[in-house]
């Protein structure tokens, strides 16, 4: 028998504008662990700065009588969420504040033993249905696994609703015995019906014209009626239909794709669907571009664009690629076209002494960008701590098993999931995940290198892997703490990496030893390339949950809430603009260092390779100082600009 909950408030004594204020939600990342709490109205916000609201716990209850009939509900009219749709018997959240708790440990949620949210389908059970709390305890129900989607309420408040669903649903099933007393309350519930498989998919079919929750289509097409219910007692009395682990996510039906905040799709596998994508949050957000027509009508761009896309060099690459396609050095040269964007074009006119040096180099620190971009692959931190920490003596030596058991006591045998002779498997997206599926074949092409380049490469990507894992622990939502961090986090994944072409243009000899004299140079040419990027990604990085603007600059003009999303809300556009700006100019600062650097470099390519994306860096900040569009999706330079 369940023991009446001990809480602040009485659910049937508040409206549905109280309870959006007064309950807590349980917060979560995307791997279901607990970043916090937050109030029903937070959480369901579908706005920009939180396109898809935040992501917490809820549960789904599916109520099957001793007929094997469902019981179905459909929400009242006045649910400020997807009013009158059908849906499963109930559907709500885990609230903080309740004794006994409604909050499970990961740990005991891999095992099945989630008796906080079975708390809580109790409670609601009685709070929208009216069945009494003595009637169930926790025992009586079957947790089955957990789903991971997002909805926006197109249906109720149109294409461009504030609301929507972004949770984990933890799905339980129940089946009663006799008679159930039932007092539905009429601010929750508008209806009711006990319906069997045949008659629930004869509903469904759209005939009759009922609205369903997108929740329960994605449930009741990809489990209930396929699989569940076609032996329901097998369902509830074995584990056979069990799975804790895996926590399976989907794009949502059609008519609930949307909503205030610009989104993309998450497919089951858990990527994002709208085709081939970089890694991150492109996709999920506008890009805003400058037509072809805008393009063209700038002759004298278009002729040097064409000049640039021929090559410098008659149109042919400068690199020493195989001609055998299916070399290593081949396989190096067509994955930095996939992986670099900007970069490729100038790393391929480097001199044939230094150009597959150079793109080896950025192929590695590819990889470790993808395992540090990476927010789901990795359920413990520490996993990508490892990873990104050992990366320069396992994966770039062609040693990648040693990351996990085979490591011994410097392993990790939590990885070997991971790891294949070849590279690092179920970690990135799109071009990148491929890359680092297939680090063997850059580690193949570095072996060949001279002991001074190898020594480069190998010392900055350890130098970039400790960096990277330094903030892989620190708590980004709302962005660097100052500006300090925020010069040390771009030291370490540019500057660095300017460093490092410093010292690979003198150990080949392409310039003078004495250009890694001005070491100082080299990280603000790096600096001014990475905060340009940091600057023009807000939303994007605001998005994915890794925030990098310095709080010591936005928090003065982000006064009204102090959070950082609040620069995203048109209503503050001018305030986020002078935020921009003092960011823009920031940055500027560092011009005259890379003008300093680049009067050192005599070798005409190696110029070419380091002043054109500093031009184009120079070019972006022109592009959005006070733009507001910055803070509506990622702003891009026209290609010949």
């Amino acid at each position: 028998m369940a023991v009446s909950p001990k809480n602040q408030w009485n659910g049937a004594s508040l409206t549905q504008d109280d309870l959006m204020y007064k309950d807590m939600v349980i917060l979560v990342d995307e791997n279901d662990k607990i970043t916090g709490k937050g109030s029903k109205y937070d959480s369901h916000r579908f706005v920009p700065g939180q396109p898809r609201g935040l992501l917490h716990r809820a549960f789904s209850v599916f109520m099957f009588d001793s007929k094997n009939r469902l019981l179905l509900q459909q929400r009242a009219e006045s649910k400020i969420t997807f009013p009158k749709v059908w849906t499963n018997t109930c559907c709500s959240h885990p609230l903080f504040g309740f004794e006994p708790t409604e909050i499970d440990l990961p740990e005991e949620v891999e095992k099945g033993n989630v008796n906080g949210v079975k708390r809580a389908a109790i409670r609601k059970l009685n709070h929208e249905l009216g069945i009494p709390i003595s009637t169930f305890s926790p025992e009586n129900f079957k947790f089955l696994t957990r789903v991971h989607y997002y909805a926006g309420d197109i249906l109720t408040h149109g294409k461009n609703s504030p609301w929507g669903e972004h949770e984990i649903d933890y799905i339980l099933l129940l089946k009663t015995e006799g008679e159930i007393k039932m007092d539905p309350c009429k601010d929750e519930v508008m209806d009711t019906k006990w319906v069997s498989a045949d008659e629930l998919k004869e509903m469904m079919d759209g005939g009759d014209g009922l609205l369903w929750s997108p929740w329960f289509k994605i449930i009741a097409n990809e489990w209930l009626i396929p699989r569940w219910w076609k032996d329901l007692d097998k369902t509830l009395k074995t584990q056979e239909s069990c799975d804790y682990k895996t926590i399976h996510r989907f794009d949502p039906p059609a008519t609930f794709r949307g909503g205030a905040g610009v989104c993309g799709f998450i497919t089951s596998e858990g990527k994002n669907s709208k085709g081939k994508l970089k890694q991150g949050a492109y996709g999920k957000i506008p890009v805003f571009k400058n037509s072809k027509m805008e393009q063209l009508l700038r002759l004298d761009e278009v002729f040097f664009m064409v000049m640039f896309k021929l090559g410098f060099n008659g149109g042919s690459s400068c690199m020493d690629v195989d001609k055998e396609p299916k070399s290593d050095r081949k396989f190096c040269d067509e994955m930095l076209g996939r992986v670099s964007r900007s970069f490729c074009l100038v790393i391929r006119q480097l001199p044939k002494e230094l150009g597959m040096e150079v793109a080896v180099f950025y192929l590695f620190l590819r990889g470790l960008d993808t395992v540090e971009d990476d927010m789901s692959a990795f359920p413990d931190p520490e996993d990508k701590v490892h990873c990104l920490e050992r990366f320069h003596e396992t994966v770039l030596l062609g040693k990648v098993k040693l990351l996990g058991s085979e490591g011994g006591g410097k392993g990790r045998p939590s990885l070997d999931k991971f790891l294949t002779v070849d590279g690092l498997t179920g970690i990135g997206e799109g071009d990148e995940k491929a890359l680092i599926e297939n680090m063997i074949r850059v580690s193949r092409v570095y072996d060949t290198f001279d002991s001074g380049a190898q020594r480069v490469i190998k010392e900055i990507t350890r130098d970039m892997g400790k960096g990277m894992a330094e903030f892989v622990s620190k708590d980004l939502g709302q962005g660097t703490k100052s500006v300090e961090e925020y010069n040390l986090y771009c030291h370490y994944v540019a500057g660095l990496v300017g460093e490092g072409l410093c010292r690979l243009f003198a150990v080949t000899r392409i310039e003078r030893p004495a250009l890694t004299r001005r070491m100082d140079l080299a990280n603000s040419m790096g600096l001014f390339l990475q905060k340009n990027n940091i600057i023009r990604d807000y939303l994007e990085d605001y998005v994915e949950g890794r925030a990098f603007w310095p709080k010591e600059v936005w928090e003065k003009h982000a006064v009204k809430t102090k959070l950082l999303g609040e620069l995203s809300l048109p209503e503050n556009r001018r305030a986020a603009c002078n935020c921009l700006n003092e960011l823009v100019i920031d940055a500027l600062q560092l011009m005259p260092d890379c003008i300093d650097y680049m009067s050192q470099i005599q070798n005409q390519q190696a110029f070419r390779f380091c002043g054109i994306p500093q031009v184009m860096a120079a070019a972006t900040l022109a592009e959005v100082f006070d733009n507001p569009r910055v803070f509506e999706g990622v702003v891009k330079i026209r290609k010949g600009q």
